[in-house]
């Protein structure tokens, strides 16, 4: 299969660098490709870095390190070091991976492009975690197509959680409603219809955070799922430093990054023409 083609859903049925599970490869035929007991095998392998002291664990300093992880394939390392047990077998809490919800996103992604179906990850702010507040998130989305649409889940979200924020909708069929993309969120402030304070997380909140989810969400639907924290090129600068051109680029990202087929073309289009401005050399 290319790694570049016109059509997205061909696109999205391959592995990115970040996604490619490499010499690993072999352990996600372990994995299922329904998506129900997909997401419960991720959920049996994996702690979420913020989740894990309502679980009554405690995570050291090399344990929180894991959240830092870039590649599925040094996840899958480190999941196999943690315990050698098909990935299908549910893991002890101690014995689970530490990561954040991009590492879930991440995994669930990798496995479904694996399996050769259509998959990619989203990065914005959910609706469901503090009331009135947009927080910092990645879901994932797959094709459906039979139904001839993306479906987006939240693969973090297990029972407890569930439980715990109130969520009155399916995780693994969300509604649109219920996640902003960072394009999304990057128009609605921009057209001042939401106050930029109220998207981010802790107290890292604003138009510059948005702008950054904005840049993390245009490149994943180009296949380069950064880290959350990854700071550099165009995310590193401040908006107050920012060129009218540089401004109008970001614009025009959100603008594209709706993750509509009719936009396709021109995403990567606008990839192959700005990828230095976003990605440092080691990524391009």
């Amino acid at each position: 299969m290319p790694i570049d083609t016109l059509h997205p859903q061909e696109y999205y049925r391959t592995q990115g660098q970040i996604s490619d599970p490499g010499a690993r490869a072999h352990l996600l035929d372990e994995l299922p490709a329904e998506i129900p007991h997909l997401v419960d095998a991720i959920q049996g392998l994996m702690l979420h870095l913020h989740w894990a002291s309502a679980l009554g664990i405690s995570l050291n300093r090399v344990r929180r390190e894991e959240s830092n992880l870039r590649t599925v394939q040094d996840r899958l390392e480190k999941i196999i070091a943690l315990e050698g047990a098909p990935l299908t077998t549910r893991r002890l809490l101690t014995r689970k991976t530490v990561g954040t919800c991009r590492d879930f996103t991440l995994l669930f992604v990798s496995a479904l492009r694996h399996h050769g179906i259509p998959a990619r990850a989203r990065c914005g702010f959910g609706t469901y975690f503090i009331k009135g507040s947009f927080e910092d998130h990645w879901v994932g989305e797959y094709w459906h197509p039979a139904e001839s649409r993306w479906i987006m889940v939240d693969p973090q979200l297990d029972a407890m959680q569930i439980e715990k924020l109130g969520v009155d909708f399916d995780p693994l069929d969300m509604p649109r409603t219920k996640f902003v993309t960072g394009g999304q969120a990057w128009q609605l402030c921009r057209a001042k219809r939401v106050d930029p304070q109220r998207f981010g997380i802790f107290r890292m909140r604003g138009l510059d955070f948005v702008k950054g989810d904005l840049i993390r969400d245009f490149l994943a639907l180009n296949k380069v799922e950064i880290l959350p924290w990854d700071n550099f090129m165009l995310i590193n600068t401040s908006l107050t430093r920012m060129s009218s051109d540089e401004k109008g680029l970001m614009d025009r990202l959100a603008q594209i990054s709706t993750g509509e087929d009719r936009d396709f073309v021109l995403l990567r289009a606008a990839f192959t023409a700005n990828q230095e401005k976003l990605l440092p050399p080691y990524f391009i």
